[in-house]
């Protein structure tokens, strides 16, 4: 007796496997693709800020090469919202298992704990959101940005595009807009109290700022001179 031959697929299920195929291929090359480009080129404005254009607040953002954005700015972001930004790979696992710790027991204050590549990786890539398949993307995109940028890199996106006040995004707009002046000419406390608003900038303000802010800024500045010390921002600072 002859040996049974297997059956080949049909037509319709190979153009079926063919587009499954394409898809996971497009999948794997969109993302490398992307963030390669934006290791040398600027990327656009972000997602959320198109999203606060259509709300009508507005778009200023301008682009400033980190060696133009004063140290202590880099350093008030660093101790304010990532101290193991210089020594982790993209994640911070115990700063992961803290947040859901109390977010466990605090259901109306909820604490993230994504760290600034993270916190990049969704500015850049990605939308608005905390729903799973998001979140699984930020987590891909934050490998490949560790992988291709380098904190260096990250660093500068990360303070080019994050939001400081309506419709303001990035440490340049935001020196300007709350300082009067320039990115590279900020001061300790006034880097401390931007890195203080940056959990709620649409609603926090740096100048004349609350007793809760003040409290913040306290926190965060003595965390500046302990990372300045230890050289927990050399990853990004050193020559």
């Amino acid at each position: 007796m002859a040996p049974i031959q297997p059956r080949s697929p049909s037509p319709r299920r190979r153009r079926l496997l063919g587009a499954i195929g394409l898809l996971l291929l497009l999948a794997l090359i969109i993302p490398i693709s992307s963030v390669m480009a934006f290791r040398f080129v600027n990327p656009p404005a972000s997602w959320l800020s198109m999203e606060r254009v259509f709300q009508g607040q507005g778009l200023m953002r301008r682009w400033r090469p980190l060696n133009r954005i004063s140290p202590n700015l880099v350093r008030a972001v660093i101790a304010a919202e990532d101290d193991k930004f210089c020594t982790h790979h993209g994640f911070d696992w115990e700063g992961i298992q803290n947040a859901m710790r109390w977010n466990a027991r605090h259901k109306d204050k909820v604490r993230g704990g994504s760290t600034i590549s993270q916190q990049t990786a969704k500015n850049v890539f990605l939308w608005p959101g905390r729903d799973y398949l998001r979140k699984g993307l930020e987590a891909y995109y934050t490998v490949l940005i560790e992988t291709a940028w380098g904190k260096r890199r990250i660093m500068e996106v990360y303070l080019n595009d994050i939001e400081w006040a309506p419709g303001i995004y990035g440490a340049q707009a935001a020196s300007q807009y709350w300082f009067k002046t320039d990115a590279d000419k900020l001061t300790p406390t006034q880097a401390a109290r931007l890195a203080a608003i940056l959990p709620r900038p649409l609603k926090w303000k740096p100048v004349a700022p609350s007793r809760m802010i003040r409290r913040r800024t306290a926190r965060i500045s003595p965390g500046m001179n302990t990372i300045r010390v230890n050289g927990w921002a050399d990853c990004v600072l050193r020559s």
